[in-house]
């Protein structure tokens, strides 16, 4: 299957996300120089114009998002996200001039080495092509009781768990938001599969049905994901953040696509341990840019230290 262009479908899928995970890493970026502009006027970050660029670029970048996952696996396009941070950190050093020494880089680098590995890996295609295959998926007892622990684990942290430590510890708004990654890139590629038949092709109750249920679940979860990465951004540093969300939301994507579209399937045991290893790899990259931030906090507040105007 390909498009009027006649680029494979896999190729255009790529192509869109690699595009998109260039636009998400300058989100947070500017989001975040919004806030600290913000800030120092004494005022609210809702009114400046830098953030809201930023969050224009989130928006855009997540319909860019949309298309890429109904193009491709999303074994194949979320690793992708690895290059929106390196993007990002770059941006972060321009712009915020939040450091980057040399083993924030080679996490980066380790970042972006493993996303390769997955790509090479990753099945060729996804074997649910219709809306009653994926409804028999969605129903299959496996995939039920995953989104289930996942909605527990969700209401417990953002209900009891956030308000008490989640401005002192980055991985409770971490967890938060790449566990909404279980709901909003299913819920995408999902949509894809049903709106035609929805929408185009004499709309059948039951298409409908299952399209608007989507929609709102796609819609309640970009919306809070959102308000908890405004709140991390607020209190973390920008590229520590976005490496972590990154990784955590590429583990917690590709378990749920996995497990919903059938794409572990096309996955042999060599492919396997290969995406095991690039995880691993991702992994330590961000162990790396972890201990380089927690380096740079621990240097003197001096001229090395550029406040940002």
């Amino acid at each position: 299957m390909a498009l009027e262009s006649d680029i494979p479908l896999p190729v255009a899928g790529i192509l869109i996300a690699v595009l998109s995970s260039l636009i998400n890493g300058s989100t947070f970026v500017l989001q975040k120089k919004g806030m600290l502009r913000a800030e120092a006027k004494g005022n609210s970050h809702l009114k400046d114009l830098v953030w809201w660029s930023g969050t224009l670029s989130m928006i855009v970048g997540q319909i860019g998002n949309f298309f890429a996952y109904n193009a491709a696996p999303a074994l194949i396009v979320t690793p992708l996200g690895a290059l929106g941070v390196l993007f990002g950190a770059v941006l972060s050093w321009w712009i915020l001039r939040e450091r980057l020494e040399l083993l924030g880089r080679l996490g980066c680098v380790l970042c972006c080495c493993g996303t390769v590995v997955l790509i090479i890996h990753a099945p060729p295609a996804q074997t649910i092509s219709s809306r009653t295959q994926l409804e028999a998926s969605l129903l299959d007892p496996v995939f039920v009781c995953y989104s289930f622990l996942v909605l527990l684990l969700l209401i417990g942290l953002i209900f009891w768990v956030a308000p008490v430590h989640g401005s002192s510890n980055i991985m409770v708004y971490v967890s938060i938001c790449s566990l909404l990654g279980s709901f909003t890139v299913p819920s995408s590629k999902a949509l894809g599969l049903v709106a035609e038949e929805a929408l185009f092709s004499g709309g059948s109750p039951r298409a409908l049905v299952l399209f608007f249920g989507l929609l709102g679940i796609l819609s309640a979860s970009v919306i809070t994901q959102f308000l908890f990465i405004d709140k991390a951004l607020q209190r973390f540093s920008c590229n520590m953040f976005e490496a972590l969300y990154y990784v955590s939301f590429t583990c917690s994507v590709l378990l749920a696509s996995s497990l919903l579209f059938k794409e572990w399937r096309g996955l042999t045991v060599v492919d396997s341990l290969a995406m095991v290893c690039a995880l691993a790899t991702m992994f330590v990259g961000v162990v790396l840019l972890r201990v380089s931030h927690e380096a740079v906090l621990m240097w003197p507040k001096g001229e090395d230290k550029q406040k940002v105007e």
